[in-house]
């Protein structure tokens, strides 16, 4: 797959930040593309910010891997690294959260356009917490690239996965993508189908060492209206009709 970073507003390296990745697809390939490598040049498009991906804790107790994970400057999505890097690591810093998560993951399929977002308000709680500013991502083509079994609710199927979900911390998915050597065969590799990561305009936010859920919910509100706008403004141009809307659950 083709992987493409979009920058749309210049980031001040005097400030901190959380952006919000959306959606997560199967394997969250844009998030990883973009922001734990160079290979879309992250570096040079927002010279002077650390970005530092978030991912399960639960990946870092496996030796080889959490060599590999750290060397790309992935971090366990937890309060106390997300503290640590907001608040003991200086400015300049971002930490790229997959809001939607493992729920997220098991409505991704191709041609849905679907974000795990409504009460999803820990990260805005943190941002607030920290005075650090929220940054909305949208990936085109993320949920493009692999081909899910959708199990409706109510299913036997949907039971096993959210019980994995609640505690193992990921949601088991059946699904599928091209050959080695064909596309018209199944296997593990992602379709040729390009992924464009478009990252928003910054939202300022206040420092409250004690927010209140009001202050919570006013911000949460004003980020999922930006998201909303960041999508409209850029359906279009990366293949998706104008009469395309994003779903927010």
């Amino acid at each position: 797959f083709l992987s493409q970073l979009v920058k749309t507003h210049n980031l001040l390296t005097t400030r901190n930040y959380i952006f919000g990745y959306h959606p997560h697809g199967i394997m969250g390939l844009g998030a990883f593309c973009n922001f734990s490598t160079e290979a879309t040049g992250v570096g040079q498009k927002f010279p002077g910010i650390r970005p530092y991906l978030a991912t399960l804790a639960g990946n870092f107790r496996m030796p080889i891997l959490r060599d590999y994970l750290m060397s790309g400057g992935i971090c366990p999505v937890n309060r106390d690294s997300i503290d640590y890097i907001l608040s003991k690591n200086g400015s300049g810093n971002a930490i790229i959260i997959v809001v939607g998560g493992a729920a997220e993951s098991l409505n991704c399929t191709p041609g849905k356009n679907s974000v795990t977002l409504r009460n999803r308000k820990g990260f805005v709680k943190l941002a607030l917490r920290h005075g650090a500013d929220l940054v909305p991502v949208y990936s085109f083509g993320e949920n493009e690239v692999y081909k899910q079994v959708i199990f409706e609710e109510g299913s036997w199927g949907r039971w096993v996965q959210k019980k994995f979900q609640k505690h193992i911390g990921f949601a088991p998915c059946i699904f599928h993508g091209r050959g080695l050597f064909s596309s018209n065969t199944w296997g593990l590799l992602p379709y040729s189908k390009p992924i464009t990561t478009v990252v928003g305009e910054p939202i300022t936010i206040p420092k409250i060492c004690n927010p209140t859920q009001k202050e919570v919910d006013f911000y949460h509100s004003m980020y999922v209206d930006s998201l909303i706008k960041l999508f409209d403004k850029y359906k279009s141009k990366f293949g998706l009709p104008e009469t395309e809307v994003l779903e927010v659950n």
